[in-house]
């Protein structure tokens, strides 16, 4: 493992290694135009799944359920953004992946992910509890299909957008069916 005076551990360099800067060029967590940001960016991402890898082995799927689920529902990454993550990882050493007989990859933590996790302790202790936080940002009381729905809601806005500048029509027919919307939840 080389470790370079700015602090970084890796097989490939210091914490801003050439990988590093590929991986933020082509996966800009919360980067989006005109987007929300996501609760993390790409760096702090990979230490959360470090440090939820470090706890016990897991498939990618139970990293966003757990992360999901640790956000009380704020918060799901998406398999485009976690199984990038997890190759990185995987490339830097970090990770050793585990096949089982269905042919699924379980991530287990290596002894270089050990050690930078280690150098990280205080970022990835802030970084759990800010995903704790997000817990108080939804009630409890809020019904799983009401925030399914939500979710549905800003996932459709997001794709339409992508299309381009919605015409006065289609915002308009947006915005009265939200309007629709809010009066249900008032008569509720």
């Amino acid at each position: 493992m080389r470790h370079n005076s700015s602090g970084g551990h890796g097989r490939h360099g210091d914490s801003h290694s050439r990988a590093d800067r590929q991986y933020s060029r082509h996966h800009h967590h919360g980067h989006r135009r005109g987007g929300p940001a996501r609760l993390f960016d790409y760096g702090e991402l990979r230490l959360v799944v470090l440090a939820l890898i470090a706890e016990e082995p897991r498939h990618g799927y139970e990293v966003i359920k757990l992360i999901e689920e640790r956000s009380g529902g704020g918060y799901a990454p998406s398999p485009g953004v976690i199984y990038p993550t997890l190759s990185w990882l995987d490339d830097m050493g970090y990770v050793r992946i585990e096949r089982e007989d269905s042919g699924r990859k379980r991530y287990r933590l290596s002894e270089e992910g050990h050690a930078f996790l280690e150098g990280s302790r205080g970022a990835v202790e802030d970084l759990l509890a800010r995903l704790g936080a997000n817990v108080g940002q939804r009630p409890a009381d809020v019904p799983s299909p009401v925030i399914r729905a939500m979710e549905n809601f800003k996932t459709a806005m997001r794709l339409r957008l992508k299309q381009g500048p919605l015409n006065e029509a289609a915002a308009d027919g947006i915005a009265a069916a939200l309007d629709a919307a809010a009066k249900v939840v008032e008569k509720s």
